[in-house]
């Protein structure tokens, strides 16, 4: 039974992706794939992640299928649903930046529980003083990175420059008080897979 869904879901994800030219969403209503901004092999290589981040968004959980949704575009991926708790947030948002190819991820995922008013103060204030060190921090490009705070636990995404700046973010992390924990997914440029023009 287990296998059926799986298999299932994974068709259903295969067949989501052959949908006719016109598409709805980022580019708006009815917008011909021929007046798509990317070249072929950007689509391709974009549908290629969709594919791969879908079947692993399933995988970590099927009750994710109808819940979240993912959308790849140049390399960027968009994330919406709505899941129980911050720390599925946090999961699904470090799950698509270990998506081979991803520069950069959207996570506008809504979070259905109740946040404890002094803890969310706290997580807050752990945020604003990193990003702040961040931005002080002139050997470190802070718009390259999101910082998600909970339960006095720091996860930080993004692309660093050098290892050396890497280092660096981790480092101001684990420098802030109350910190209790620093989970750091942070990709180098090198890394990445990057199109010029």
């Amino acid at each position: 039974m287990k296998i059926k869904t799986i298999i299932l879901g994974l068709l259903l994800i295969v067949l989501s992706g052959c949908v006719g030219v016109s598409s709805k969403g980022i580019f708006g209503t009815g917008v011909s794939v021929a007046f798509d901004p990317r070249s072929v092999g950007t689509q391709i290589d974009d549908s290629i992640m969709q594919k791969s981040l879908s079947a692993k968004i399933l995988l970590l959980d099927k009750s994710y299928f109808l819940s979240v949704k993912s959308k790849v575009l140049d390399g960027r991926i968009f994330l919406t649903g709505k899941v129980e708790n911050p720390e599925e947030k946090l999961k699904l948002t470090k799950l698509a930046w270990e998506t081979q190819g991803v520069r950069s991820v959207r996570n506008d995922i809504k979070v259905k529980e109740d946040f404890n008013f002094k803890q969310s103060a706290k997580d807050i204030l752990i945020t604003s003083q990193l990003r702040t060190a961040l931005i002080m921090n002139k050997n470190i490009k802070a718009t390259n990175y999101q910082i998600d705070t909970y339960k006095k636990k720091i996860y930080i995404y993004g692309i660093a420059l050098k290892k050396d700046e890497k280092n660096l973010v981790i480092e101001e992390a684990k420098q802030i008080l109350d910190v209790e924990d620093v989970i750091a997914s942070i990709i180098l440029v090198d890394d990445l897979r990057i199109q010029k023009n």
